[in-house]
């Protein structure tokens, strides 16, 4: 799969841009703040109908603007396709595939799968497990309709349940006929969960060791759930209901799970260095990748955001090299530094294009 063209009109600090990519690289050069990563959000709400940088959509459109709107045309198992994103203050926003509005967007999530690496990243180590949970259900969500549905059914019963939680409703029978729909959809959620943080494990160690060149240095993720086998979601929920009706919300189930992250064995996220932690969230990224490709049998975008900060020449080298294989499709990359880009350029040897990056205006530098 493939983006081979994009309209964006007032997307952040985009008044106007149209821009054909190379089906290969695409490199965007400027100062931070520029506009760089703004282009990079507009891609990323195309396949995920939100912003990456986890923002409302009000705060997408351009100050001082009523609307914002992104076209882009795509190749996708060798057919032509076209997404057209509309939003407008204080309306729902409307997502069109050949012409034709999604009656729920949920529908549209792994159609155009994509894998963005952003410096916000580092969360997925020191941040919370609602990061850690958001990343995972985006990632196996693009690869498995089934999950995403009983995604949606669990988190719209887990709510209800809140609800009456915070009512301080006593009807037993309500309590037990949500349980029953969470408990159903949290068996599929968590073995889906298990499977996936096995698979990314094998390939995140494969990454990590390829960029850090440490065969010796190991990197493990764990999936934390207290939904083990033989134990039923219904009867933790049950046991935890008077105590859930003091606090006034669910405290177990699915929605609270993590993924355990170490390296040789030691949490990540107390004992990893800065360039540990870059090298092993680069490492996710590519895992998420290939896993990606694996699901859907579709080459998913790639974009790069400002990846090689706080990482040795070295380091940088290896990933280049890795992120230019044959195995790795379209790429977006954004940097400061034009170095890295033209190394990326000369690595290919075939066809790319480069833009310089200012005010929210794109300048074509190099196109072959």
């Amino acid at each position: 799969m493939q983006l081979d063209a994009i309209t964006v009109h007032n997307f952040k600090n985009i008044a106007q841009a149209t821009m054909e990519f190379s089906p290969k690289i695409n490199g965007l050069l400027g100062n931070n703040g520029m506009g760089k990563s703004n282009l990079l959000d507009a891609i990323h709400f195309m396949s995920f109908c939100k912003s990456f940088a986890g923002v409302t959509d009000a705060m997408v459109i351009r100050q001082g603007e009523d609307f914002a709107m992104v076209r882009a045309l795509y190749t996708r198992r060798d057919a032509p396709e076209e997404l057209t994103l509309g939003m407008a203050r204080g309306r729902r926003k409307s997502l069109k595939r050949g012409g034709k509005e999604y009656g729920r967007l949920s529908e549209h999530i792994g159609a155009f799968p994509l894998v963005m690496a952003a410096p916000q990243d580092s969360e997925l180590v020191r941040g919370s497990g609602e990061e850690r949970r958001k990343w995972m259900d985006m990632v196996i969500s693009q690869g498995s309709s089934r999950y995403l549905d009983a995604l949606i059914r669990y988190n719209a019963a887990l709510e209800q349940r809140n609800r009456l939680l915070r009512d301080g409703a006593t009807d037993r029978g309500l309590y037990e006929v949500l349980e029953m729909q969470m408990d159903a959809a949290a068996s599929l959620i968590s073995g889906e969960r298990r499977q996936w943080t096995a698979r990314l494990a094998e390939l995140a160690q494969r990454f990590y060791s390829a960029i850090a060149g440490d065969s010796a240095e190991t990197v493990g993720l764990e999936y934390e759930t207290r939904l083990t086998e033989g134990t039923s979601l219904t009867d933790l929920l049950a046991e935890a209901r008077i105590r859930d009706t003091a606090l006034r919300h669910t405290s177990v189930g699915t929605h609270r799970d993590d993924i355990g992250m170490t390296i040789n064995g030691m949490p990540m996220r107390r004992t990893a260095s800065q360039g540990q932690c870059k090298t092993f969230t680069t490492a996710l990224r590519l895992a998420q990748y290939e896993f990606l490709h694996e699901a859907s049998g579709l080459r998913p975008l790639l974009l790069l955001d400002d990846i090689f900060d706080k990482l040795d020449a070295t380091r940088v080298e290896r990933i280049i090299s890795l992120v230019t294989a044959d195995n790795f499709g379209q790429i977006f990359i954004t940097d400061t530094n034009r170095t890295h880009l033209d190394e990326i350029m000369h690595r290919t040897g075939g066809d790319y294009r480069l833009w310089s990056v200012a005010d929210g205006n794109f300048t074509s530098i190099i196109g072959s």
